[in-house]
């Protein structure tokens, strides 16, 4: 399920609409590098391209993540 959620980037609040599955795995991520939730959106939020939007950024940062490591456990 979709679900809206707000959060404070940079002093401001803005909002992102993710899957429940995408939270977790952003979750988990923010985990293992030993960052916030926040501090984790917040460096992706600052390297997606302007014209994206922040729900499909974090989406993109999963797969490409996953992807990663799927393409590294394999060698």
């Amino acid at each position: 399920m979709i679900r809206k959620r707000s959060i404070t980037l940079h002093g401001h609040r803005t909002s992102f609409s993710v899957e429940d599955a995408f939270l977790d795995e952003l979750k988990a991520m923010a985990a293992e590098r030993g960052l916030s939730f926040a501090a984790l959106v917040a460096q992706i939020d600052e390297a997606r391209p302007l014209e994206s939007n922040l729900s499909s950024a974090l989406r993109l940062h999963v797969l490409r993540e996953l992807k990663r490591q799927t393409t590294t456990s394999d060698d």
